[in-house]
């Protein structure tokens, strides 16, 4: 199925920007790990967790990046000086990328039992109304401007 087709309508104006936050979402869904929870904590508010076992605060990196929510972690150098019988619990480097919608605000993220949680919220905006004054174009008689109402939102 090609999404292309509908991003070619001539009433989608500006929004080509659209497709490739599409295929940004695609290859980020294709990552496994960490595992994830995404829930809504009120009407407005989301809430991220990633399973984080084993990264302290200072191996986890939470940054946006071009509307991209980007958490990486780096496992510290401590591990290298232990001599493990049995490895299984999984602490490797990843990157988890998640795309936001425009106006998407990151709250904050906190650490709590090997869980990272990310808090995000939509502000409500109200609807703008503002008026687009018409001029006549250079080199036409008339000088008596006209206003047309748009409803932007």
């Amino acid at each position: 199925m090609s999404r292309s087709i509908a991003f070619n309508s001539p009433f989608l104006l500006g929004f080509d920007h659209l497709e490739q936050m599409l295929d940004r979402a695609a290859k980020a869904s294709n990552e496994g790990y960490p595992p994830y929870n995404i829930e809504q904590t009120g009407e407005y508010k989301l809430r991220i967790s990633l399973a984080v076992a084993g990264f302290s605060m200072d191996d986890l990196a939470v940054t946006v990046e071009d509307n991209q929510l980007v958490v990486r972690g780096r496992p510290s150098e401590d591990d290298k000086e232990r001599i493990y019988l049995h490895r299984g619990i999984g602490k490797r480097q990843f990157q988890r990328s998640f795309v936001l919608a425009e106006g998407i605000e990151i709250m904050g993220a906190a650490l709590d039992s090997g869980l990272l949680h990310i808090d995000l919220e939509r502000p409500v905006h109200e609807p703008e109304v503002r008026t687009i004054k018409i001029k006549p174009a250079s080199g036409q008689p008339g000088d008596d401007a006209k206003t047309i109402n748009v409803d932007s939102q």
